[in-house]
């Protein structure tokens, strides 16, 4: 069996690691905007600015990583988010000057996440991508659970200055490590790479798009509003909720990583999706700190596994010279998803409350899952003459059996 841990791997997981430890301390920045005169829907407001930065840069991001391999991408990232993090510390008021921050701070956070999980996704053996993209997202969910309780920890004997110095720490750490990175593809000079459009519009993956901005526009219900909900209704602690979230994650990742690839990825993503959504309705009726918890393992099992089979997807069905684009498309779906989803969940909490807000995000995985499974033509009974196809298993995912019904439709 191909090896996963090689030396590149692991290097790669930790600038992951510890960027994305310093992103996840900010969790608690919507009480850091609260206590300068920000209402939920300003907070929203805030969190979709420096979502549309991210969005703004993507195209240019997927052509660098293409053409200019993921490295370069890799540190200009690190380097850029460094500098965000620094100039956090001259942000003392709502203004224009906020704004500006982070907007840096969204170029930053485009650069890096599309570009360390592609230089994974080259160097994972294909016929472990799956469980191998799993094992690399820990490096992202580690972050969750810990960033949520060093928070915690840090404004409970400092103040935000604090907090910031510590992101600036765990930043720097990352840009360090980045330096000794080798490239992970060999650039093709004269290579024709597919354009930024034809990407976004390359039929197989549309419902792709679709499902990741459904996923993200989901979790933007408690990574942009659970702070303000505990501190407003007193229920729950924000990090034993993404504690326990985060911990069911990488259990399943860790210890289940490999069952995708073993009986099928769409098997495992419609659960996944599901269980997801059943996290929304627990904290939708949430009166206890128990059912908060439980609602980070139900949000946190879901999580675990829906990620990694994206993106599984996405890098099996994009040619070999327009990865880095689609996972650049890919990442740019979460933006879209909180660009969208953080204003309009922000106002349904203003006008409504947060138990329609979190009724809301589970309505919207429900509607959105059904219209994946009918666009990508999993609840239509192949026919002859039909658009499917028989695969062998490898044809987009280690794992499918010849002859599966829950397949990809055939190009």
């Amino acid at each position: 069996m191909a090896m996963l841990l090689s030396r590149r791997f692991v290097l790669a997981w930790l600038v992951s690691f510890f960027s994305g430890l310093a992103y996840f301390l900010f969790v608690h920045f919507p009480r850091y905007l609260e206590g300068m005169g920000a209402d939920e829907a300003e907070i929203g407001r805030i969190a979709a600015a420096t979502v549309l930065a991210a969005l703004l840069i993507r195209p240019m991001v997927g052509r660098a990583m293409d053409r200019r391999g993921r490295r370069p991408v890799i540190l200009v990232g690190n380097a850029a988010h460094v500098l965000a993090l620094l100039l956090y510390l001259t942000v003392h008021s709502i203004g224009p000057w906020l704004y500006v921050v982070r907007f840096i701070h969204g170029f930053s956070e485009a650069l890096l996440f599309a570009a360390i999980f592609t230089f994974a996704a080259d160097i994972i053996p294909e016929e472990r991508r799956t469980e191998g993209l799993a094992l690399f997202g820990v490096s992202g969910l580690l972050p969750v659970a810990v960033g949520g309780v060093l928070g915690d920890v840090i404004l409970a004997h400092s103040d935000f200055t604090a907090l910031f110095g510590a992101a600036i720490v765990l930043g720097t750490i990352a840009l360090l490590l980045a330096l000794p990175l080798r490239e992970s593809v060999e650039l093709a000079p004269m290579e024709r790479h597919p354009s930024f459009l034809a990407c976004l519009t390359q039929r197989d993956l549309l419902p792709l798009w679709w499902i990741t901005f459904v996923f993200s526009f989901a979790l933007t219900a408690y990574f942009t509003f659970l702070r303000t909900y505990v501190d407003e209704t007193g229920i729950g602690s924000v990090g034993a909720f993404f504690a326990a979230y985060a911990s069911t994650a990488i259990a399943l990742r860790v210890f289940a990583g490999w069952l995708p690839d073993r009986i099928g990825l769409k098997r495992v993503l419609y659960p996944a999706m599901l269980t997801l959504g059943s996290g929304f309705v627990a904290l939708s009726v949430s009166h206890s700190d128990l059912t908060v918890t439980l609602a980070g393992v139900l949000c946190g099992a879901g999580h675990g596994y829906v990620f990694p089979i994206l993106f599984a997807l996405v890098f099996g069905r994009a040619s070999a010279s327009s990865r880095g684009t689609a996972a650049v498309i890919f990442t740019g779906m979460w933006d879209v998803g909180v660009v969208t989803g953080a204003p309009l969940l922000g106002a349904v909490v203003t006008r409504f409350g947060y138990e329609a807000m979190f009724q809301t995000a589970a309505i919207a995985v429900g509607i959105g899952l059904l219209s994946f499974a009918f666009w990508d033509r999993d609840l239509r009974i192949p026919r002859r003459g039909s658009n499917y196809t028989r695969v062998t298993p490898a044809t987009y995912s280690p794992g499918h059996d010849v002859g599966d019904p829950v397949t990809e439709p055939s190009q």
